[in-house]
C-alpha cells in the first residue's frame, strides 16, 4: 500500500511539471534574394531544416519552451534571456536561437524548437548546442558543429560534421563527406565523392561511395563498409 502511494504522489509531481511549462510559437521571415549562405547559431532545442524548390525566402517556426514557470514568470524571463533574431548581410543570412547565461546557467530548462524551410541551392552553416538537427533537401553545402544530439542529413552536396555525441546518419551527398566525430553511431550512404571519417566510439558503417573511403580513426566500435568504389584507407 505504501509503494503505491509513493508511486502515486510520484506520478503526481510529474504530471504536474509538466503542466507548468510554457510555450510560446514565434514565427520569422526573410527574402532570400541574393543569399548564398545561412548561417544558425543555436543553443538548446531542435532543429528541422526542410530545402524547397522554388521558395524565394527564409521560414522560421520557432517553439519556445520554458519549463516550471508559470505564464507570467516564463514571459518575463523570454523578454530578459531570449535570443531570437532573423537579419540579412550582404549574401549571408543569420538566425540566433539562444537563452543568455547568467551566473547560474540559464536558470529554468528552456529550449528554442526550430522548424525552417528555406529555398535550395543555399550553403548552410550550423553551429548548436544540444538537441537533434534534421536537414533534408537543400541541394548545397552543410557544415555542422554539434555539440550533442542526433543529426541526420539527406539530399545535399558537401558536408562537413564536428560533432561532440550522438548518432549521425547521412545520405544523398552529391559532394565529400567529412565527419569527425566524439561518440555516437555512424551511417553514411550513397556519397557521390569521398567520406572521411575521425571517431572516438560507436559502431561505423558506409555503403555505395563513388570515391574514396578513409577511416582516420575508428576508436572502437563495429566497422564496416561496402560498395566503395575507389581506394580504402583504414588506420592501423
Amino acid at each position: 500500500m505504501r509503494g503505491f502511494v509513493v508511486m502515486a504522489m510520484f506520478l503526481a509531481s510529474f504530471a504536474d511539471a509538466a503542466w507548468n511549462d510554457y510555450t510560446s510559437v514565434r514565427e520569422l521571415e526573410l527574402n532570400a534574394d541574393g543569399i548564398e549562405a545561412f548561417t544558425i547559431d543555436a543553443g538548446a532545442g531542435s532543429i528541422d531544416i526542410k530545402g524547397v524548390e522554388g521558395l524565394d525566402k527564409l521560414m522560421v517556426v520557432a517553439t519556445v519552451v520554458v519549463a516550471d514557470l508559470d505564464e507570467e514568470d516564463a514571459i518575463k524571463f523570454i523578454d530578459r534571456k531570449m535570443q531570437l533574431s532573423l537579419d540579412k548581410a550582404g549574401n549571408r543570412a543569420r538566425l540566433v536561437s539562444d537563452f543568455e547565461e547568467g551566473f547560474f546557467g540559464n536558470g529554468p530548462g528552456a529550449r528554442i524548437d526550430l522548424e525552417i524551410s528555406m529555398p535550395t541551392g543555399i550553403a548552410i552553416e550550423v553551429d548548436d548546442g544540444s538537441g537533434s538537427i534534421d536537414i533534408v533537401g537543400v541541394i548545397a553545402d552543410v557544415s555542422i558543429d554539434d555539440g550533442s544530439g542526433s543529426i541526420e542529413v539527406r539530399g545535399v552536396a558537401n558536408v562537413l560534421i564536428d560533432d561532440g555525441s550522438g548518432s549521425i546518419d547521412i545520405a544523398a551527398a552529391s559532394g565529400d563527406v567529412s565527419i569527425v566525430d566524439g561518440s555516437g553511431s555512424i551511417e553514411v550512404r550513397s556519397v557521390g565523392g569521398s567520406v572521411t571519417i575521425d571517431d572516438g566510439s560507436g559502431s561505423i558503417k558506409v555503403s555505395d561511395v563513388e570515391q574514396d573511403l578513409i577511416i582516420v580513426d575508428d576508436g572502437s566500435g563495429g566497422f564496416s563498409y561496402s560498395d566503395v568504389r575507389g581506394a580504402v584507407e583504414e588506420d592501423s
